[in-house]
């Protein structure tokens, strides 16, 4: 017996539980784990179920009249399978480094397919962890050009998921539309406050208690995308813009490696702006 992923998102309607285990049970599955949640705001309805069956085929082909019957959008994944994740990281390598480090000893159910960057100082870091290091470096005139060699590395790599660890470049928005939803961005800080360049010193200068950082979906709105995860560190008038970057450095690890483990689960649904975490 294999374990399998059902994400489902629909209107809520009387029944759908009930038409879901009914489904998994006539296909001999049994359900693991299971969670809903039924959104007040949008009126829509989410679930996640894990279930061990010895295979998925037959249940999809009978769950697809289940799904028309609600108008569900939904997938199956096996719980198991690996995420295929390509990171992209500018100068500052600290998100890059726990990434890593979490990837090889197997908290972080990822594959990492390549790593790209427009400075060449991660290189070695990459390459002593055996995997490929892509340099493209970035000009206002060659942009264009960069993000095809990018798109071209993800496509060549069947990447599912693109990490921006600390990857310092306005994304086009044709990139973010084309990858919609793959793409997770850690902001080095509370969004939607302290946004742009230089946030620590615009929270030292607010008198800010509490810093923090927030892993989003990329969009084309710079720093608007469905916040996943965000992680705090509490400071006070001693701490300098310097220090609060030190101390930020490690709830930025902390809510990206977070953010990508909920996507890893299949645990993420995107509703009107915010995200729905099962």
């Amino acid at each position: 017996m294999a374990l399998y992923i059902l994400c489902i998102s629909c209107d809520d309607k009387n029944g759908i539980v009930a038409e879901v285990a009914t489904c998994l049970r006539d296909n001999e599955c049994n359900i693991e784990e299971s969670s809903q949640f039924n959104d007040p705001l949008s009126g829509q309805f989410f679930m996640r179920v894990v279930f061990a069956a010895k295979g998925s085929e037959d249940f999809r082909n009978c769950f697809t009249t289940t799904a028309e019957k609600f108008s569900m959008q939904w997938y199956v994944a096996g719980a198991n399978e690996k995420i295929r994740t390509l990171i992209m990281v500018s100068k500052f390598d600290h998100c890059l480094n726990d990434l890593l480090y979490k990837w090889r000893s197997g908290i972080l159910p990822i594959e990492i397919t390549a790593v790209v960057s427009n400075h060449g100082n991660a290189k070695d870091l990459v390459r002593s962890h055996n995997l490929p290091f892509h340099y493209f470096p970035v000009t206002k005139e060659t942009k264009q050009q960069q993000e095809q060699d990018v798109c071209k590395i993800i496509e060549d790599t069947q990447s599912d998921l693109i990490i921006m660890a600390r990857y310092m470049q306005i994304l086009t928005e044709k990139f973010c539309s084309d990858y919609a939803g793959r793409v997770i961005n850690i902001h080095h800080s509370f969004l939607p406050g302290f946004k742009g360049a230089k946030p620590y010193t615009q929270a030292y200068e607010r008198g800010v208690k509490v810093i923090g950082a927030t892993a989003h979906f990329a969009t084309t709105d710079l720093d608007e995308g469905p916040i996943i995860t965000q992680e705090v560190a509490p400071v006070n008038h001693s701490h300098t813009p310097e220090k609060m970057q030190l101390m930020g450095q490690d709830t930025e690890n902390r809510a990206l490696s977070n953010a990508m483990k909920l996507y890893a689960e299949h645990r993420i649904f995107v509703q009107d702006g915010r995200t729905i975490i099962l």
